[in-house]
């Protein structure tokens, strides 16, 4: 299978996702594979054989300059030579997308015969059970808008359920993710893989009020839970010490058979520990945003009107682990190891990679950059060139596979389109200013091809555009580029030793200061959003259709260009 060939099936496995957007949309990429099996390799055919004969036809006229005419031809003709003539490739792929769309379905969570949810009836499945409910901790707590602690619970036992007849029922075993929230106080000094009793209130979350409002009971879907629990008091340590006692006399019963020590798990002991030597000499929100450009989001509770304040100015990617962590990270140890084999850089690499995407909490975007990380280290090992568009589709497939359920995660469709447009769209955009230096220029170039591919995407979820967005990302440029160097040197330093670190993030206190004064100054100017009204699939259609068709017109225009000049360069040999 060539190159060709592996490409046409990976956008078919990702188109096949896509048509589970419309019910039997599978039968129908099927049905469009066969009818494109059919017909294409004829068509293709019959353009080879066209093309040919009007070649023949412009050599004849240009005798004298015969080998320009056989390049033009090889050159028109090149793109058209790669698609397969086979109609077994198109049919297979049309067959591919059929499987990914099933394979979606298969991998969408459904709730368990015992699943936890069962125990609010399907009629008045509004009203509150409560309830007394034991599970391991699957993540780390996070405090809510409301200022009450959140995390996830994977269920294995209901202690006691308080029905309106007054029934108990004790020790039940059920299954199934539980959404939690508990006060504040008593999440306290809770980490992930803690065996826990929570008692509070099951229900069923409410539909969206209002036609595009955020829609929870989707949200816990794609978590793979299906209700909340408004807890009022947790028991941990009693649990966990019972865990304990069961392990070490060997009668761990199987609701606690994947339960783990009493101690943190590793990798959050060194995300709090970075975290904490970054905040001993900050304030907030100083030090948590710091701590959140170094490692996401997903490693620190940053106050929710920080985080609206980012939101509505479009700088909401600086808090979100992405990229550009990984570059800096991924450039730091090739160039420290360069005097080292290629087989131990790739292996600092990767064990550096490994290291930061366990530390920002397996976002999508870090997943995404890891792997062309790890792309960009297998080039190295293998001494061959890198190119970036095949391995954004290469990560994409890849992680699609792992949970084909991320393409419809609103981070991951904006962490590839962002992607794409930084690779297709600021090449033209840097030559457009080459007059610039290029490190300034890039500060124009970045915001500006990111922001046309992201856009549309924007629109059809929000229906909103921050007019300041552009602005506010070139002046920003500069900040973000000392907080993301001094955030990640620090975390390092932190990690080793504390003290090193704390001064070193002290050192941004007052970048940190303006980059929340520049955004929160932003977004209370007049029309810092602007709402467009609600766009439809076939517009959101069109606005990527007309994007696409610019980027491959660019693309023909500097094929053009070179052909051009290599004719000049035959007619005027120096």
């Amino acid at each position: 299978m060539n190159q060709v060939t592996g490409i046409i099936f990976c956008i078919a496995y990702i188109v096949g996702l896509i048509s589970t957007a419309v019910p039997w949309g599978g039968f129908g990429i099927l049905a469009l594979g066969i009818a494109v099996a059919i017909a294409l390799p004829k068509l293709l055919r019959k353009f080879t054989r066209n093309s040919l004969i009007n070649a023949k036809k412009r050599r004849t006229r240009q005798q004298e300059n015969a080998v320009s005419a056989c390049l033009e031809t090889s050159e028109e003709l090149s793109f058209f030579q790669m698609l397969p003539r086979s109609k077994w490739v198109w049919f297979l792929a049309g067959l591919t997308a059929f499987i990914a769309s099933i394979y979606f379905y298969i991998r969408a969570p459904q709730p368990a015969i015992n699943d936890i949810s069962k125990m609010i009836p399907a009629v008045g499945n509004t009203e509150e059970v409560a309830i007394t409910v034991r599970g391991r901790v699957a993540s780390t707590p996070r405090i809510t808008r409301s200022g009450r602690s959140q995390f996830w619970l994977e269920t294995n036992a209901v202690s006691q359920i308080n029905g309106d007849d007054g029934r108990v029922e004790v020790n039940r075993q059920v299954s199934g993710k539980l959404y939690v929230t508990v006060p504040l106080l008593q999440a306290t000094g809770l980490y992930p893989d803690n065996i826990i009793a929570v008692t509070g209130a099951l229900y069923k979350p409410q539909p969206p009020s209002n036609p595009g409002a955020f829609d929870f009971a989707a949200y816990l879907a794609r978590e793979g839970a299906f209700v909340g629990l408004k807890g009022r008091q947790i028991d941990w340590k009693r649990e966990n010490a019972i865990a304990d006692l069961n392990r070490v006399n060997h009668q761990a019963t199987s609701a606690f058979s994947e339960s783990r020590e009493m101690s943190a798990p590793i990798i959050y002991q060194m995300r709090q520990r970075i975290v904490r030597s970054q905040l001993l000499n900050l304030t907030i929100p100083e030090g948590p945003l710091i701590s959140a450009i170094a490692l996401g989001k997903q490693a620190v509770d940053l106050p929710y009107n920080i985080r609206d304040y980012f939101v509505q100015v479009g700088l909401a990617h600086a808090i979100a682990a992405s990229g550009t962590q990984v570059s800096m990270v991924l450039g730091l140890v090739i160039a420290l190891t360069r005097r080292f084999s290629k087989q131990l850089q790739f292996g600092f690499g990767a064990g550096a990679l490994f290291l930061l995407v366990g530390l920002t909490g397996f976002e999508a975007s870090v997943c995404r950059a890891a792997l062309m990380g790890f792309g960009t280290l297998f080039a190295l090992l293998l001494d061959r060139s890198v190119k970036p568009l095949g391995l954004l589709l290469i990560a994409a497939t890849i992680l699609l596979l792992v949970n084909p359920l991320w393409i419809w995660d609103l981070g991951f469709q904006l962490s590839f389109l962002a992607t794409l447009g930084l690779i297709v769209t600021s090449p033209p955009l840097m030559e457009k200013l080459d007059w610039m230096p290029p490190a300034i220029a890039s500060i124009f170039v970045v915001p500006i091809a990111a922001s046309v591919w992201v856009l549309p995407l924007l629109l059809y979820v929000f229906s909103v555009v921050s007019p300041y967005s552009i602005l506010v990302n070139i002046i920003a440029a500069p900040l973000l580029w000392i907080l993301s160097i001094g955030g990640m040197i620090s975390a390092l330093a932190g990690l080793i030793l504390p003290p090193i670190g704390s001064v070193l993030a002290q050192g941004l206190d007052y970048p940190a200061k303006g980059l929340i004064a520049l955004a929160q100054y932003f977004s209370q100017l007049p029309g810092n959003s602007v709402a467009v009204g609600q766009v439809s699939v076939l517009q959101l259609i069109v606005l990527y259709g007309l994007i696409c068709w610019v980027w491959v017109e660019e693309g023909r225009r500097k094929r053009e260009e070179g052909r051009g000049k290599k004719e000049e360069g035959r007619r005027n040999p120096q």
